[in-house]
């Protein structure tokens, strides 16, 4: 029965490694399809801020209640796993609770301290649970923000339902464990009570050793396997960005918020039309201006998408959103992400390569309207707690709407014309811009200028 069990959880360690290399492998290849960015300046500077933001947890305690239960699961996610070392080796090994031996008294204190922590994501994951489904934190409803329809909404419960029930399996098995100890039971070496479940041994009080020892069993494989279905399900959801928010805080721009990129071909020609630099001889035409599809886009653009969280913090500081325009930033990164994953299906078919399939980012999933509402506030960078910028996308996709399909709003049709041949946004003389100067001057009781 031991071989046999050894024989299964290696399959089943095998069947997980290879579906998350395999996954991996379609997000890094997708990424890579974005154009190349230089984000590896001022390395000190960057792991700053990858350890204060990711590790760290910056940003989330802008809301220090919430910031402190999303802690609370980070820090348990992270460091529970630390046990999982020893799962692994005991599945592998056919034996159990192999560290109890050379950590002696230590090793009750260890999986204490983990039992602490697994009452923590239980709590504050329960406590997640009734912010979405009882108390209704408005952005996380479809009825207010379509993006969460469907798989989104079903997504952020599902993952808070998984985790629940990891902390209830390996608190319960804890506690049959011990109770098992206390009947001298083999295979199971006495290393005393633990801090959290031995609280729950009174609800096998009467069980013969038999039936512990099922569900000792039962509630390993549930805690082992779960795990190692959430490592899996985790590269398709909105939780990918566990893994992610440390790279992408590493590589995130270090430029000031308001710091908006010029593309060097339009500085380019301006500099040659006022005479500071000379036409170059080669200078090949871009294929495209600003982005049309993920391609379009930069590398560190796509990484934000497969990086965003759902959290809706950016949407709810929106003041387009606010005002009932459609622009949501987070559907913008969701949309990005979305057609990512139809375009790694569309390369796993076709053997690494993409086959065009006539969609795009701009038209197929987001909407004209939508970045045309960008106020461009930088209030959605601001708020991500994993450094994600969405202003960056909504602008390139601006940028192509506006320079190579020559499809702009009539007002702002006018106000580039203003700026062409007035050098401001308002159709009058440049001669004529002080005139409210004097109008100032001649209203004044005293006849003393006061524009000053």
């Amino acid at each position: 029965m031991a071989i046999l069990q050894q024989i299964l959880f290696i399959a089943a360690l095998g069947v997980t490694a290879w579906l998350i290399s395999r996954r991996v492998g379609i997000i890094s290849r997708t990424i890579r399809l974005g154009k190349d960015e230089n984000r590896t300046d001022q390395p000190g500077r960057r792991l700053s801020i990858m350890m204060r933001v990711a590790f760290g947890q910056k940003k989330m305690f802008d809301r220090p209640l919430i910031g402190f239960l999303h802690f609370a699961v980070y820090a348990g996610f992270i460091l529970i796993n630390i046990e999982i070392l020893e799962i692994v080796l005991d599945g592998i090994l056919g034996t159990h609770r192999i560290f109890a031996g050379p950590l002696g008294a230590f090793y009750g204190v260890l999986i204490g301290f983990f039992e602490l922590l697994a009452l923590g994501v239980l709590i504050s994951c329960s406590i997640f649970l009734i912010r979405r489904s009882i108390l209704k934190v408005e952005r996380f409803q479809p009825a207010r923000h379509r993006e969460m329809a469907g798989w989104p909404q079903l997504d952020g419960k599902l993952i808070l339902v998984f985790e629940i029930v990891l902390m209830i399996a390996i608190l319960s098995m804890n506690a049959a464990d011990s109770a098992l100890q206390d009947l001298r039971s083999a295979h199971y070496p006495a290393v005393g009570d633990f801090l959290i479940s031995q609280w729950l041994k009174p609800l096998f009080a009467g069980w013969n050793e038999g039936a512990l020892i099922a569900y000792e069993r039962i509630a390993w494989w549930i805690h082992i396997l779960g795990i190692f279905v959430f490592a899996v399900y985790l590269t398709y959801s909105k939780h990918l960005h566990i893994a992610l928010a440390f790279p992408n805080t590493y590589f995130s721009r270090l430029e000031p918020k308001g710091e908006m990129k010029n593309m060097p071909e339009i500085t380019q020609e301006v500099k040659i039309m006022l005479g500071l630099e000379a036409q170059p001889g080669d200078a090949a035409v871009p294929e495209r201006f600003g982005a049309k599809d993920v391609p379009d886009l930069t590398w560190k653009n796509l990484m934000d998408a497969y990086s965003c969280t759902e959290c809706g913090r950016c949407t709810a500081a929106c003041p387009a959103n606010i005002t009932g325009k459609k622009l949501s930033p987070r559907k913008i990164m969701m949309d990005t992400r979305d057609r990512l994953e139809e375009v790694g299906r569309n390369m796993l078919a076709n053997k690494g390569e993409f086959v065009p399939d006539n969609k795009s980012l701009l038209g197929d999933y987001i909407l004209e309207d939508e970045i045309l509402a960008c106020t461009t506030c930088n209030a959605c960078v601001q708020e991500c707690p994993v450094l994600i910028n969405p202003l960056d996308i909504i602008l390139q996709l601006r940028r192509h709407k506006v320079m190579d399909e020559a499809h702009a709003p009539g007002s702002w049709n006018m106000m580039f014309q203003n700026l062409d041949t007035n050098q401001a946004p308002w159709k009058f003389s440049p001669g004529d811009r002080f005139n409210w100067a004097s109008a100032v001057t001649d209203s004044s009781p005293d006849g003393n200028s006061t524009a000053s």
